[in-house]
């Protein structure tokens, strides 16, 4: 959501513009380029008429702002994900009872996070480079090891939850 509150009321108009201008684009045969005066065209229809496209305008604007935020939303999530992989990945080797749980969890992550990243590329709002995992800390003992498991398992969680109220926002119509 943030990524959508960087997005200035310029830029967002900017891309609704560019929308309507792909949409119209294809259908310009469809548009009369004189007047059609040879037919008498009553008032009522042409205000109806009028109504019509405001309506519609404003719905397409109503859908391109849900469409910015799911891409906010989904572009934070896959990065939520990819950063909480690599903290999953610098806990290997906590403990012989915690690692096959641990690596379970690893694994439903990153399937977590390519599927993200698939439904953005199908969206077609997936950077055009996915975002490489950065530097984590090195966990040299098993104190830390398991202070650090504790601290990311339990910020996952929160994120998961946060992750959960989002999606579960944008299945609503």
């Amino acid at each position: 959501m943030a990524e959508l509150a960087t997005q200035s009321p310029v830029q967002l108009m900017a891309l609704q513009l560019l929308l309507w201008h792909s949409a119209l684009w294809t259908g310009q045969e469809a548009v009369p380029l004189s007047p059609a005066s040879a037919l008498p065209i009553p008032r009522s229809f042409l205000l109806k008429s009028l109504e019509q496209v405001r309506k519609i305008q404003a719905e397409g604007t109503e859908l391109l702002e849900v469409l910015v935020s799911e891409e906010g939303c989904l572009s934070q999530l896959h990065s939520g994900l990819v950063l909480y992989q690599s903290l999953l990945q610098a806990l290997a080797g906590i403990s012989a009872e915690v690692s096959p749980a641990l690596d379970m969890l690893q694994l439903d992550v990153t399937n977590f996070a390519i599927t993200i990243w698939q439904q953005m590329e199908d969206l077609g709002v997936a950077p055009e480079v996915k975002p490489i995992q950065g530097t984590m800390p090195a966990f040299t003992s098993a104190f830390q090891r398991r202070a650090g498991g504790v601290l990311v398992i339990s910020n996952l969680q929160n994120f998961l939850e946060l992750a959960y109220r989002v999606l579960r926002y944008l299945t609503k119509p």
